[in-house]
């Protein structure tokens, strides 16, 4: 019995180590007959129409070229290409539209333990009580050329031993993007607007 269960295991052990060993993989090149480069010929009417910038005396492309860089060996040394992308105009990763500053902000309050959302519409500067925490509208923005399509709501969020639990901008659009984080409250915002 005992030689039976060594045998399996040491079968098991070896099918293991035969899983976890790198296979070869079988890579072919292509080749231009004898030598890597012999027989090919640059044909420039092949290429698509279009400006192609040359290499300079030093090297280099010119600044518009996007940010290539060749930089010629010296004696006894190989030579490096450089690749820094560049920005024609100014970029950010979130583009926002212009806003407008609100008069009022709406939000709506869950307490899972009930299970009932409760929707409160607060002024700024306002802080209202819900359950066992205090939710504080410090300022409200809405997009200016199209105010029902998304609102911008800076909170404080503290419980009831005064402990800040959220400090930030919640996003309608975006409920999850920076929410609150609690057991057993969730708070989220709905809208914003001037009156």
């Amino acid at each position: 019995m005992r030689r039976a269960l060594s045998a399996c295991l040491a079968a098991a052990l070896a099918v293991a180590v035969a899983a976890s060993a790198p296979r070869a993989v079988a890579q072919s090149f292509d080749t231009f007959g004898d030598g890597p480069l012999e027989g090919f010929t640059f044909d420039p009417d092949a290429l698509p129409e279009g400006d192609f910038p040359s290499l300079g005396a030093e090297g280099g492309l010119p600044d518009e070229s996007g940010g290539l860089t060749l930089d010629p060996p010296a004696d006894g040394e190989s030579g490096t290409l450089t690749i820094v992308p560049r920005v024609g105009s100014a970029m950010t990763s979130v583009t926002q539209p212009q806003t407008a500053q609100g008069a009022r902000a709406t939000l709506r309050a869950l307490d899972r333990m009930l299970g009932r959302p409760t929707d409160v519409e607060m002024a700024m500067g306002e802080t209202v009580i819900f359950g066992r925490i205090a939710i504080h509208v410090l300022e409200c923005r809405y997009p200016s050329e199209d105010p029902a399509s998304d609102a911008y709501v800076h909170l404080e969020i503290l419980d009831h031993d005064g402990r800040a639990l959220f400090d930030g901008w919640m996003i309608a659009s975006s409920p999850a993007l920076n929410a609150l984080e609690h057991p057993r409250y969730d708070v989220w915002v709905l809208g914003c607007d001037a009156g």
